[in-house]
């Protein structure tokens, strides 16, 4: 029997799939596996952002059917691009050890080194608001597309700089590119640099996939995950969040802004992991928020 994973057919998400590939030979000797890839509606709508076309939907439908109709045993997925609310018969078998999880800036050596008034190409509502709350004299434009296209459009001066995830750049082996920001100065996407696989909820397939789960990885990332959850994120919604665990204890801290950046709330919490420390932060972040960042969140 061959062992088929969805992926999408971008040169990183298919670095990921390899990722997967190679953990579970690793944990299950003979094993075969075959890569599946396919191409997404979010790679084919280039020209729009996300929140404006489908949201986080558009990376994962064309794989969650594919799985669904059991075309193949288990989808690949860049974890910050997974719904918060999912089909009932899917979900997350394992995740991956997490990489680097900064932002690196391609154009500057940092935010403050930014040129006045330079204009910074990104396409998450998330790095817009934190850009525009550290330097409000910034102009930001959409930039979509995967790596190898927005530094394309950077060459090309459509930006004078962009922001990408150290973890992907990393894994495609592009190291030197760029100077990473301090997690101190942009809260990372929830989930981002994690790796998540997806199977049909209580199948074989996902035995087998959860032989290669990163505990302390799903342990953080859920928490993250949660935490979405618990203030009704939306694709419009500038969120950052970041768990991290240590002695069996998760510190959750968060950061929620308008679209704008000019008012934001952040806070943090610690405990045992899992939904009710996300709920409880969730719940401080909200009640302490101003106005124009309570009406993106909260439902």
């Amino acid at each position: 029997m061959t062992f088929r994973l969805g992926t999408r057919a971008s040169p990183l998400a298919l670095i990921q799939a390899e990722m997967v590939r190679d953990a579970l030979v690793a944990a299950h000797p003979g094993i075969a596996v075959e890569l599946v890839p396919m191409r997404t509606t979010g790679d084919k709508v280039q020209d729009r952002a996300l929140a404006e076309i489908g949201g986080k939907g558009l990376w994962t439908k064309e794989l969650d059917r594919a799985l669904l109709a059991s075309e193949v045993d288990a989808c690949v997925h860049s974890g910050k691009d997974v719904e918060t609310i999912r089909p009932a018969e899917i979900a997350i078998a394992a995740m991956l050890p997490r990489a680097d999880v900064r932002d690196r800036l391609i154009g500057a050596e940092s935010i403050a080194a930014l040129k006045p008034g330079a204009v910074v190409g990104t396409s998450s509502p998330r790095r817009r608001a934190q850009l525009l709350r550290l330097r409000p004299d910034l102009r930001i434009v959409l930039f979509r597309g995967n790596v190898a296209t927005r530094l394309a459009k950077l060459e090309a001066g459509e930006a004078d700089a962009t922001l990408l995830a150290a973890a992907g750049l990393d894994r495609l082996g592009r190291h030197d590119l760029g100077h990473a920001i301090p997690i101190a100065e942009m809260l990372p996407a929830p989930s981002q640099a994690a790796v998540a696989v997806e199977t049909l909820a209580g199948s074989p397939a996902a035995a087998i996939i959860g032989a290669i789960d990163d505990a302390q990885t799903s342990a953080a990332v859920l928490t993250e995950r949660a935490f979405l959850a618990a203030i009704h994120a939306g694709c419009h919604s500038p969120v950052g969040a970041l768990a991290r665990i240590a002695d069996g204890r998760v510190t959750l801290r968060a950061q929620l802004l308008s679209e704008d950046g000019e008012d934001s709330i952040e806070g943090e919490s610690s405990g045992a992991p899992g939904d009710e420390l996300a709920a409880t932060l969730a719940s401080d972040l909200l009640a302490r928020a101003p106005v124009a960042v309570q009406r993106l969140f909260g439902g």
